[in-house]
């Protein structure tokens, strides 16, 4: 029997990483997608402008929170810009597996409510 996602995907679906709430976030976000179902929050602790800690929970399918736990390990001690900057199709390449079209929306909203939680965050001046 083969299996419909890669190893990437099977590992961080099975063993999240930083699947929990975090505690004292300075910025969250809950993104939604109504096409699946998938449901996310991310949450960030923000300082100096950079993010010192993430992490998410999820009600979603095993790619949204394979993403969510491979976004969580890639954004924790990096700038907020350089967060801001991640493109999609960089969060979906990190999958390691062939996302279907279909699919794409889902690997991508922990991405799109990461975003949505930082508005305002920026370095400081």
């Amino acid at each position: 029997m083969s299996l419909p996602y890669g190893a990437t995907v099977l590992e961080h679906f099975r063993h999240p990483r930083n699947q929990r709430p975090l505690d004292q976030p300075t910025a969250a976000h809950e993104g939604y997608n109504p096409l699946c179902g998938d449901r996310v929050r991310l949450e960030v602790r923000v300082e100096a402008g950079a993010i010192r800690a993430a992490a998410f929970t999820a009600n979603a399918c095993a790619i949204c929170t394979a993403s969510a736990s491979l976004l969580t390990e890639r954004v924790t001690g990096a700038l907020v810009a350089d967060v801001l900057a991640l493109r999609e199709s960089e969060v979906v390449a990190a999958l390691d597996t062939e996302v279907p079209p279909a699919r794409t929306a889902c690997a991508v909203l922990p991405l799109r409510a990461l975003r949505a939680a930082l508005v305002g965050h920026s370095a400081p001046a």
